[in-house]
């Protein structure tokens, strides 16, 4: 008797993503996350204020707060703004070369989204949209 078809197994995770409207979620979350930001950002040579923009706009004393002392609980905004950057840093350094990857924001690009501006630039004056589409414009250059 043949045996029944059946979907093969996904290789993606199945289980939802976390609540970051529950706050012991965000605890978990908060501090490897600062830590990848601000790594990030070292990588890019990104400038301390462009680094709180990028975060929503925070300020020097709570900014220097997070960069000291990682033990900070974000809100789900600000996690959310870091994993996009996460997800753009990581597609970046599949796509290209690591001086290009690192080098990637501070590049004046022309394709029509970014419309001659730096990604960079793009992504703080658009704020979590813009950091949406850019990670989903490499995430699709990622797939082929």
């Amino acid at each position: 008797m043949p045996q029944a078809l059946r979907y093969p197994t996904t290789r993606y995770r199945t289980e939802a993503p976390p609540d970051l409207g529950a706050r012991g979620e965000r605890e978990r979350l908060s501090a490897p996350a600062l830590k990848a930001f601000f790594n990030i950002m070292t990588r890019w040579k990104v400038r301390d204020a462009d680094a709180r923009a990028l975060l929503g706009g925070v300020s020097n004393g709570p900014f220097y707060e997070m960069k000291r002392n990682a033990d900070r609980v974000l809100d789900a905004d600000r996690l959310t703004r870091i994993s996009y950057l996460i997800g753009i840093f990581k597609a970046l350094r599949i796509l290209h070369s690591r001086s290009l990857a690192d080098g990637w924001v501070h590049l004046p690009n022309r394709h029509p989204i970014f419309a001659g501006e730096t990604p960079l630039a793009y992504m703080i004056r658009g704020g979590l949209p813009a950091m949406q589409t850019a990670r989903r414009l490499l995430d699709a250059r990622r797939a082929g």
